[in-house]
């Protein structure tokens, strides 16, 4: 497995976009994305930098690995 990088949550949208993620809505800082087929909805903190956990989290709901994330990118 590959390290996390830290990314953006702006970075982290448009990474999760190319498997078809879309901006549902926003809520304060945080940006819901949502996949139709399969189902799937996530919440992005919508901040400069985010911690490797936190991303983790999100990819983890997503079911991405951190190798398809980087490669994302």
């Amino acid at each position: 497995m590959s390290r996390l990088p830290r990314v953006s949550g702006r970075e982290c949208v448009a990474a999760l976009g190319k498997l078809g993620f879309y901006v549902r809505r926003r809520e304060s800082s945080h940006l819901i994305l949502r996949r139709e087929d399969p189902f799937c909805q996530v919440v992005v903190p919508d901040h400069r930098e985010r911690d490797r956990d936190t991303l983790h989290g999100v990819l983890k709901r997503a079911g991405v690995t951190a190798d398809e994330f980087v490669v994302l990118l």
